[in-house]
């Protein structure tokens, strides 16, 4: 007779190979068992990077998100584990290599924004005006919308994909959910303030 999956054995690697095919054939049980199992091996894994906490949600996220894509291939279950750390130190790598490249700013804290060449008082002072309103704005908003419109606007070179993985929503639904989000931020107090 063959034990239930996750059903405790004499040793933690004996039902990994049921744990593994069960999770690969879609049973969410086993899936969600995984998850729990390697989870404190992610977290050592991106501690050793020293990533922001930010950062470490996005490896985890996509360590997951890369183990559902290749769960059925796996060949040996039992190196799983393995798999799991090469597969976070490449995401580790990839995000503090993305970090290199990109400054990244926030617009509601960051000085740099407010930084003007131009010796044009009034342009000045109206631009400056216009960012206030605009971060007001997004303040206002709730968390989930103010994250799209910054990672759409505020990062040129980020792909809708990586938008999809990194907030939860499908590829797809980008475009309309950013389109409502611009709305929502046109129609709060300080944007209609702006434009009265």
């Amino acid at each position: 007779m063959t034990a239930p999956v996750g059903a405790r054995s004499s040793s933690p690697g004996d039902a990994l190979p049921e744990l593994v095919a069960a999770a690969a054939a879609g049973n969410r049980t086993a899936w969600d068992m995984l998850v729990e199992r390697f989870a404190p091996l992610v977290t050592s894994v991106t501690r050793r990077f020293g990533l922001t906490q930010y950062d470490a949600d996005d490896v985890r996220q996509n360590v997951w998100l890369h183990l559902v894509e290749h769960l059925a291939d796996l060949r040996e279950p039992r190196a799983l584990p393995g798999w799991i750390v090469t597969t976070t130190r490449r995401e580790a790598l990839r995000v503090l290599s993305a970090r290199r490249r990109v400054d990244v700013l926030d617009p509601q804290t960051d000085t740099r924004l407010d930084i003007n060449t131009t010796d044009e008082p009034d342009a000045n002072l109206l631009r400056a005006e216009r960012r206030q309103a605009v971060h007001a704005g997004l303040a206002e908003l709730q968390a989930p919308q103010r994250d799209l419109l910054l990672l759409t606007f505020a990062d040129t070179d980020i792909s809708y994909r990586q938008i999809s993985q990194r907030l939860g929503i499908p590829t797809g639904s980008i475009g309309p959910t950013r389109a409502r989000c611009l709305h929502k931020l046109k129609t709060t107090a300080p944007l209609q303030a702006l434009a009265s």
